[in-house]
C-alpha cells in the first residue's frame, strides 16, 4: 500500500466517522418512533456510513460518491438550517444562533463536504504535481460548483415552501 492509498483510507475512515457521529447524534435528538419523517434521514445516514464510503473506495464510482456526497450535505444543511428558523429562539443573539441552533451540526455535516472533496482530488490530481484545477469556480469540480448548488437549491426549497403551504 503506497501513501496514496493509506492517505485515502484515512480521509475515508474519516468520512465514516463523521458521518457515524452525525447519524447517531440525529438519532438521540429525532428518533423515528416519535415522527415517520424521520426515516429519511435515518436511511442517508445509512447510505453515508455504508454506501458513500464503499464508493469512495473504489476509483470508477468516486465521482459519483463525491456528487451524492455533496447533495447529501446539501440537503442536510437546507432542512436544518428550515428547522432552526422554525424554533428559533426566544432572543435571537450571536450565541444563541451558534450554541441553540443547528448550527453546529451543519458544520459537521460540511466535515464531510470537505472530505470528500479531498478524496474527489486525490483520485482525480496529481498530489505530487502541481496541477491546478482548470476551469471557472462555480463549474464542477471546484467547490464554488457547491455554493451556487447550496444557494439554488435553498431558493427553490423556501419558495416551495412558501407556495405551498
Amino acid at each position: 500500500m503506497n501513501d496514496k492509498q493509506k492517505l485515502k483510507l484515512i480521509l475515508i475512515t474519516g468520512l465514516v466517522c463523521t458521518a457515524l457521529g452525525g447519524w447517531l447524534l440525529h438519532l438521540r435528538i429525532h428518533t423515528i418512533q416519535s415522527n415517520p419523517s424521520n426515516y429519511l434521514p435515518f436511511l442517508s445516514g445509512i447510505f453515508s456510513i455504508i454506501i458513500l464510503p464503499l464508493m469512495f473506495y473504489f476509483r470508477p464510482t468516486v465521482t459519483y460518491a463525491y456528487i451524492l456526497n455533496g447533495m447529501t450535505v446539501i440537503i442536510g444543511t437546507i432542512t436544518m438550517a428550515h428547522f432552526s428558523i422554525a424554533n428559533l429562539p426566544p432572543e435571537i443573539t450571536l450565541g444563541t444562533i451558534i450554541l441553540r441552533t443547528t448550527f453546529a451540526d451543519i458544520m459537521l455535516l460540511f466535515t464531510k463536504l470537505f472530505i470528500g472533496k479531498a478524496i474527489f482530488d486525490l483520485n482525480t490530481y496529481n498530489p505530487e504535481g502541481s496541477s491546478t484545477i482548470k476551469g471557472r469556480f462555480f463549474r464542477y469540480p471546484n467547490m464554488g460548483f457547491w455554493w451556487v448548488h447550496l444557494f439554488a437549491m435553498s431558493v427553490v426549497y423556501t419558495l416551495g415552501h412558501v407556495l405551498w403551504r
